[in-house]
């Protein structure tokens, strides 16, 4: 997506990285992200257990940036909407966990958070091309969902590019954002395949300075779209 300006890229760190004990001060040091992403699992629709909606408005009050949660949760329909209602600036739910997703997303809007949908690796995305507009944000997961710490699915570009072509052949604002395995020795070909937002967990929170990590990320994000 190379017409994509280098204002455009976003980098969501992962609190799944962060020092849970710590969590103010881990917020603090990642005041320069855009986001930060909020992994919500309940140990049914993936096999791992982390917080429910008490944590995520405890992190909602404190947090210097906005939140953009990832709800990797069955029953997608009935539980997403309360995440919106805390406060957080965006909800992405599973297309696998949601009965009516486009019914979903515009309820998510009509709270006020931007609505997202993502995918695991072994779904397809060409059956949201009709939909697109319902989205602000698609996340392709170059993992499987469940656990921080795993390696980067390059298999899953191919069809990060052609959602990126076709949103940009329906002159979509849709944000295309990837999760899993994101740092400086992957980012790149994830921008190059489309992407404009990404979730890095251990690549951020597991550096020395996260500030200079953040940036690092966003200059090697931009200039793989400049190119």
């Amino acid at each position: 997506m190379a017409d994509v300006a280098d204002s455009d890229v976003r980098i969501n760190p992962s609190i799944l990285a962060a020092d849970f004990v710590n969590m103010q001060a881990e917020l603090a040091r990642i005041a320069s992200a855009d986001f930060v992403h909020v992994d919500v699992m309940d140990n049914h629709f993936v096999p791992n257990l982390t917080f429910g909606p008490q944590m995520v408005e405890r992190i909602q009050a404190t947090s210097p940036v906005p939140l953009d949660v990832h709800l990797m949760i069955s029953d997608a329909d009935r539980w997403a909407p309360e995440y919106a209602e805390i406060g957080a600036a965006s909800v992405t739910f599973h297309l696998e966990a949601a009965a009516d997703p486009v019914g979903l997303a515009r309820r998510l809007r009509q709270i006020g958070a931007r609505a997202g949908v993502a995918v695991k690796p072994a779904t397809p995305v060409e059956h949201l091309f009709d939909v697109l507009d319902e989205f602000d944000q698609i996340l392709v997961m170059t993992v499987e969902p469940g656990f921080g710490g795993q390696s980067f699915m390059a298999d899953q570009m191919p069809k990060l590019r052609r959602l990126s072509d076709e949103a940009r052949r329906r002159g979509s604002q849709l944000w295309l954002q990837v999760d899993g395995g994101i740092g400086e020795s992957t980012i790149a070909q994830a921008a190059d395949a489309g992407a404009d937002t990404f979730v890095a967990g251990s690549a951020v929170f597991g550096a020395e300075d996260p500030g200079a990590a953040i940036s690092a990320l966003r200059s090697a994000a931009a200039s793989a779209h400049r190119h």
